[in-house]
């Protein structure tokens, strides 16, 4: 049946041709080619028709419009007769002659299932029909009756009229229904199709003609009757149009198109979300990652988890590994299945700025590749609401704070349900202080708001994990796997230990340190650090972590000191290189630590580093430039930058003892995955801290506890205030029965001891009332009962929606008023004033005497002082003169501009719904703006891209670049030929994440276009019709 479809289907493509003098081109046929049977005149002509096929490559088309012309009146597509006067139709111009009438519908449908089936076999071949084409055009010198099929038929056909067979053989019920004898056959064929060409083709005839005697009923002749206009009328419309000569090539690629379109509707009709092979998605996305990440293939923990039954039901789920163990992965590959398959937006919360904008950038260039929008939402970036995308879908990464403030406004605009995905990292910071309350808040919303929206948690760190499950409703799946065993050491004196949990203390002896060190070393180095970088550095990586930040540059040039001489000579042309653009990040100005130590290699890693430093070592450090950092706690939750050997110089964090949590994140940075075969850690403990220390690697991990109700104006005010603000709950009874869902809920009993719930719920609605933001409202149910609603006040939304926190709001409004009474706008410094954040102020400790004689208001003084670190900041743009000028640290300073830019944001929103203030919403919007960036405005554009900071901003400019547009559209070749000390990953990052923000603007402009040409829903006119309708 396969093949007569083949005869059609090439009919269909040479009917299209005109070819009179072929004739002459071919000699009569030898003895030897000829065989005695109807059957050698049939496979004789179709070798002939097949190489006439061959030689037509070189003649014009030519067009037939008349349809009667082409068709006559036959009644029948049966088998050879029909076909052969189809061929002579071709040889005689396209002129018409009466033939037969009376042939079988039934081998029609016969015919069209075997050549798909034939079609489809002969993709898989292409490369064995070479010598069969050879053979054929010596064989075929003479004209028979009919037409042969060749295998490589596919290529003569367009391939629309392929899906259009295709496509009739799925509308029809039987055209799969072959007997065992043919499928044998088409199998067999192929196999020795060179050889056994002519007796193959004898064999296939006799399948047809037996095929064609069986008996038919009434309906399916009505059914084949369709079928034969269909074909007729696919064959006219081919007829009439001329057909281009396409390569091979060309028409296979065409061909897989057009059956992967076939594929992609079909899967849109069944509303599948299945579209690939690669855990539902395009196997285009494992090829990303193997091109962007290197990663070629999933742990089998990472196959197992996303293959959980929780995660195909779409349940929410919170997993738990050590660090390094990629987790990250699996939540990618979930919030690409939402983004992909099933068309909704996703919220990543990560906890700093920092992995914030390495996320970005990361992802960016899948966004670019698979057509969905990366947006960031940290510090003063974000647009509330968010903005409404046509079609692409969009992952929005925020901070903690960012992503809590998304969440209240696709709230209140309705828009939750949009969100099918919200991934937290970290989850274990629920725990912690007002950013924990925080992250409490947004989840509890989400589950109490959008019964779609899956959560999902991971943590390296987690122990109390039932009361997160009964929290968020989740399923939980653990395990102990890790890329790079790890070795935990303990050093006493000059002994190291092993950690064994097994033994008594928990730990084993393992080796006396082994260095000679001199009466000075010994005084400089007691805790032999020197000997333990020294086994490690060069040729490995190596973190020290140091309880302060003093320490860390003490220690970085402790260890220089003691370091030979050889260490210099290490990748020396690349040291040099980091040190000239630590300078031109810094217009000159270089920290003397970093210039004595990173000839050496080394370098210290803390919050005293500016943005563009700390980045630029980062980098030096990931492509083992340097090979040495002495850090703080905070690299240890930050950025993923691994070592062979991490050592803990004391167990401390500034004053306080080491917590477990803290232990098992700091040791979690030893062994890099594909690099190292080990990771090792040690703690270097005194004996005094002994005990304390075998109690630390052997207690469990520190249980999570909400701080929702310890954080007062952070935690339960704040959500209440915006709870009422959003109507989520209005009155006491829906209040206390959201609180009865968040994580303090769950764990009330524990946390609880002096007041209930109840009491407390009551008690804050109280304290909101009395400082005026919000109104409470009598509703009586009935004579007896008397229920109090609760509604929000001008200034409780605008402090809910400026997310300021309530124990300034009333403070920050009477600034605000009495501002308005004589603002100066002669420079910038009034407002800054408005905008430092009141936090700060109580950090802040100026060397500033005669205030403090004239007795003036200390927080007052203390947050004029930092407006004038501000203004001589934004004035002279260089972070080292102002850090002079101020006797300031360079990282507290980027800090304070930070908190600034933040703060701004934030007083921008409470003054929006604040009619009296409508002054300040034109001046702070640009004032933002220049907080956030700090630098001259030509270089705003090009800082507005995700990790281009101020030198390599300067850089860009300098070159050429000076637009996003310029950006989006670089060679990444190019511009690591033009910027100095650009590596490629950093180029092509650099340009995806300018695509992305381009299309994002893009975007916004079409949707607003659309907006203002689009109907408005409460037009008078639809109200009406639709009236009527009803």
């Amino acid at each position: 049946m396969d093949e007569g479809v083949s005869r059609i289907r090439r009919r269909v493509s040479v009917c299209k041709r005109d070819r009179p003098s072929l004739g002459s081109g071919f000699a009569a046929p030898t003895a030897a080619e000829l065989k005695p049977g109807d059957e050698e005149g049939e496979e004789e002509e179709e070798m002939m028709a097949g190489s006439r096929r061959r030689k037509t490559v070189e003649v014009q088309p030519v067009e037939n419009d008349s349809e009667e012309d082409m068709f006559g009146d036959y009644d029948s597509f049966a088998e050879n007769s029909f076909l052969a006067q189809v061929d002579d139709l071709e040889q005689q111009h396209m002129q018409v002659a009466e033939h037969r009438k009376h042939a079988s519908d039934l081998s029609t449908e016969d015919l069209c299932s075997e050549s798909i089936k034939h079609n489809k076999l002969s993709i898989t071949t292409v490369g064995n029909f070479t010598e069969l084409k050879m053979d054929e055009h010596i064989k075929n010198q003479s004209r028979h009756e009919d037409v042969s099929i060749e295998p490589d038929i596919l290529y003569d056909v367009p391939s629309s009229q392929v899906l259009y067979f295709e496509n009739l053989q799925n509308s029809s019920d039987d055209l799969g229904n072959q007997s065992t004898k043919e499928r044998d056959w088409n199998a067999s064929s192929h196999k020795t199709v060179n050889e056994e060409l002519p007796q193959n083709n004898i064999e296939q005839h006799q399948q047809i003609d037996d095929s064609s005697s069986k008996v038919r009923t009434s309906s399916e002749e009505n059914r084949r009757k369709s079928l034969k206009e269909h074909l007729k009328s696919a064959m006219t419309g081919n007829a009439k149009a001329q057909t281009p000569i396409f390569s091979r090539t060309k028409q296979l690629k065409e061909t897989l198109l057009s059956e992967e379109i076939n594929v992609a509707k079909k899967t849109i009709e069944s509303s599948s979300d299945d579209l690939g092979p690669f855990y539902s998605l395009p196997s285009k996305v494992r090829d990303l990652y193997v091109q962007f990440k290197g990663i070629e293939k999933l742990y089998e923990w990472q196959h197992t988890c996303l293959t959980l039954n929780s995660v195909q039901e779409r349940k929410n789920l919170i997993y738990s590994l050590p660090t390094s163990g990629g987790k990250t992965l699996v939540a990618e590959i979930l919030m690409l299945q939402e983004l992909l398959c099933r068309r909704r937006d996703v919220l990543m919360i990560l906890p700093y700025v920092a992995i914030v904008q390495e996320k970005i950038s990361g992802l960016s260039s899948f966004g670019i590749e698979l057509g969905f929008f990366v947006e960031e939402y940290a510090g003063s970036k974000g647009k509330f609401p968010p903005i409404k995308r046509r079609e692409k879908k969009s992952l929005y990464i925020a901070t903690i704070e960012k992503g809590h403030s998304l969440v209240n406004s696709l709230i209140e605009t309705g828009r939750i349900g949009s969100l099918g995905l919200v991934v937290v990292d970290e989850l274990h910071m629920i725990g912690e202080g007002s950013r924990g309350a925080i992250l409490e808040m947004t989840l509890a919303k989400i589950l109490y708001t959008s019964e779609t929206t899956q959560i999902i948690g991971m943590s390296a760190t987690l122990n109390n994990v039932e009361d997160l499950q009964e929290f968020l409703q989740a399923e939980y799946y653990t395990n102990q796997f890790r890329p790079v065993e790890l070795k935990e050491y303990l050093k006493i004196n000059n002994a190291i230990y092993e950690v064994d949990c097994k033994a008594e203390n928990s730990m084993t002896f393992s080796r006396l340190l082994n260095c000679q060190y001199s009466d000075t070393l010994k005084k400089m180095d007691p805790d032999h650090l020197v000997a333990l970088v020294t086994e490690v550095i060069p040729n490995y990586s190596c973190l020290v972590f140091c309880p302060t930040k003093k320490n860390c540059e003490n220690v970085a040039e402790m260890i220089c000191k003691f370091l030979s001489k050889e260490h210099l000579k290490h990748r020396e042309k690349e040291k040099l290189e980091v040190i000239k653009n630590l300078k031109n990040i810094s217009s000159g100005n270089l920290c003397p630590v970093l210039k004595r130590t990173i000839p050496f290699g080394v370098a210290y890693h803390h919050s005293g580093l500016t943005s563009d430093e700390r980045k630029l070592l980062e980098e030096a450090y990931s492509t083992g430039v340097l090979c040495l950092f002495t850090c703080t706690s905070t690299l240890a939750a930050g950025v993923n930058l691994p070592a062979r050997r991490v050592i803990l110089r004391a167990p401390y964090v500034a004053k306080e003892f080491l917590k477990r949590n803290q232990y098992k994140q700091m040791i979690g940075r030893a062994g890099r995955a594909g690099i190292d075969s080990i990771g090792e850690s040690i703690l270097i403990l005194q004996e005094k801290d002994k005990q304390q220390v075998l109690e630390l690697i052997s207690r469990p991990l520190e249980n999570c506890y909400s701080h929702l109700v310890q954080e007062f104006t952070k935690g339960i005010q704040t959500l209440f205030l915006s709870l009422i603000g959003l109507k989520i709950a209005t009155n006491l009874d829906d209040i206390y029965h959201f609180m009865c869902g968040t994580f303090f809920g769950v764990q009330q009993k524990i946390l609880l001891k002096e007041k209930s719930l109840w009491e407390i719920t009551v008690e804050s609605l109280r304290y909101l009332t009395e400082k005026g933001l919000l109104q409470k409202d009598t509703i009586n149910k009935s004579e007896e009962e008397i229920q109090y609603s609760f509604h929000i006040t001008k200034l409780g939304r605008a402090s809910f929606k400026g997310t300021i926190d309530l124990a300034y709001c009333d403070i920050l409004y009477r600034d605000l008023k009495k501002g308005l009474e004589g603002l100066v706008l002669e420079s910038l410094l009034h407002l800054i004033y408005l905008t430092t954040p009141y936090d700060m102020a109580s950090q802040c400790v100026p060397d500033w005497m005669i205030y403090f004689r004239q007795k003036v208001d200390k927080d007052v003084v203390n947050r004029l002082y930092l407006s004038f670190v501000l203004y001589a900041l934004l004035k002279e743009t260089n972070i080292w003169s102002v850090s002079e000028k101020f006797n300031m640290s360079r990282g507290y300073i980027q800090s304070l501009l930070t908190g600034a830019a933040s703060f701004s944001s934030c007083v921008l929103h409470f003054c929006e719904e604040l009619e009296e203030f409508w002054v300040y919403r034109a001046l702070l919007g640009e004032l933002t703006k220049k907080l956030t960036y700090c630098v001259k405005a030509e270089l705003i554009p090009l800082m507005e891209v995700t990790g281009v900071l101020e030198g390599r901003a300067k850089q860009l400019y300098n070159a050429g670049y000076k637009s996003l547009m310029h950006l989006a559209n670089a060679n990444p070749e190019v511009l690591i030929r033009t910027i100095d000390h650009l590596s490629r990953r950093q180029a092509k990052q650099i340009v995806s994440s300018a695509k992305m923000l381009l299309h994002e603007k893009a975007e916004a402009l079409q949707e607003e276009v659309e907006e203002l040409l689009r109907l408005p829903p409460d037009f008078p006119g639809i109200e009406v019709s639709a009236a009527e309708k009803a």
